[in-house]
């Protein structure tokens, strides 16, 4: 681990149990190293343009462009949020690759270790509404400069300008061998450099079997400092006597909106859904504390030196998990309009508040009030919250902010 950990419980202690702690500092928990100077945050990935169609792709019509990327996503949440964010990645020399990096600059992230590749495109995504809660995404990623993306590049980078915090997903390993290594390379950096890890499983059945993420990110464990998964995607990070992924189970196919799915089930890997949880929606603490359950992989996953493990569980909430124990956060209830991207404002919003020096209820509050933010506006990233929009949840239908 690179964070910086909080004393742990006295003798005796059974530090992993699944009764909820205080909502303070949690045992155990890491902390954002105090950098002063350093930027906030330090995050890489693809982005590429988006096209968001207005029905079926094959009767034409009109299209919306944008950029998408999830880790750009979680770099505009908190610049949004009024942190010092910087990404890099790499895009194509061509107009796309220039309203990429133009968008981001627009949304207050730096970008000067970005790379332009003279030799590939910038990706390009499709976004197709097929029915009112199904959307199928189409890419053409295949030899894109994102896919290309060197470790030097990411190199360049973080020395420039060492971070409190890196954030990764398990999208960008996928992409090409370039592509893990430049991850791998980052989180070397990182532990060289003492910054924070954060790692968002976001595992995509498109781009790499089970097996095949289950393998690089077993590896990556003893650098991460914080997890953040969906329930499904936590077997994936497990020693390989402890899950199932070897055998090509795990998550399918449907996790995620890289996967055609619609909103409901986006927004369950989001933390926030249309709708607050039921009484039945929620892990009793027997069912918690049984053999399989969330409570014994996040254990698991604690022992193996992870300082917090952080569960999204869509309309039924979100729970941390830390030596110190559990505590879980319902959702905000929102009327869904688009969950795509909801997961990244789910990680801005919590990596937003661990900045801030929050404990894990004030993570998992912003959490699930960015992540519902998302749910409830069209796109990626454009219903991002800034900081003075975060109480506006607990508004009243009809209210018209003067």
């Amino acid at each position: 681990m690179t964070g910086q950990p909080v004393s742990g419980g006295g003798p005796g202690e059974e530090p992993h149990a699944g009764a909820a702690p205080l909502p303070g500092p949690a045992p155990g928990r890491p902390r954002v190293p105090r950098r002063p100077g350093r930027p906030d945050v330090f995050t890489f990935g693809e982005t590429m343009v988006a096209l968001r169609g207005s029905g079926p792709l094959k009767l034409g019509g009109t299209m919306r462009v944008s950029v998408a990327g999830a880790e750009s996503n979680v770099a505009i949440g908190l610049a949004r949020l009024g942190h010092d964010v910087r990404w890099a990645g790499a895009v194509g020399e061509d107009e796309a690759g220039q309203l990429v990096l133009r968008t981001l600059r627009a949304e207050g992230v730096e970008v000067s270790g970005a790379a332009t590749d003279p030799d590939a495109p910038t990706g390009l995504l499709l976004f197709e509404p097929r029915l009112p809660e199904v959307t199928r995404v189409h890419y053409y990623r295949a030899g894109s400069a994102g896919s290309r993306l060197a470790a030097d590049t990411v190199d360049r980078a973080f020395r420039a300008a060492p971070p409190r915090v890196l954030h990764l997903t398990g999208i960008t390993p996928a992409l090409s061998p370039a592509a893990r290594a430049a991850a791998l390379r980052a989180l070397q950096l990182a532990r060289e450099h003492g910054s924070l890890v954060c790692l968002d499983v976001n595992f995509r059945a498109r781009l790499w079997t089970a097996g095949e993420a289950a393998a690089v990110l077993r590896e990556w464990m003893p650098f991460v400092d914080v997890l953040i998964a969906s329930d499904d995607e936590l077997p994936l990070c497990l020693p390989e006597d402890g899950d199932e992924a070897e055998d090509g189970d795990g998550p399918e196919e449907g996790n995620g909106p890289e996967d055609g799915d619609g909103p409901e089930a986006t927004a369950a890997a989001s933390g926030a859904g249309p709708a607050g949880p039921t009484a039945d929606s929620l892990a009793s603490p027997d069912s918690l504390a049984s053999p399989g359950s969330l409570a014994s992989q996040a254990r698991a996953l604690l022992d193996l030196g992870v300082g917090e493990v952080v569960v999204k569980l869509g309309a039924a909430g979100a729970t941390a998990f830390t030596c110190g124990g559990s505590l879980h956060q319902p959702a905000r209830a929102v009327r869904a309009v688009d969950a795509v991207g909801a997961g990244d404002a789910f990680v801005a919003g919590y990596l937003s508040a661990l900045l801030d020096g929050e404990g894990p209820a004030g993570c998992l509050e912003r959490a699930v009030t960015t992540g519902a933010f998302a749910v409830a506006s069209a796109g990626d990233w454009e219903g991002a919250p800034t900081r003075a929009e975060l109480g506006m949840l607990g508004a009243p239908p009809g209210t018209v902010v003067r």
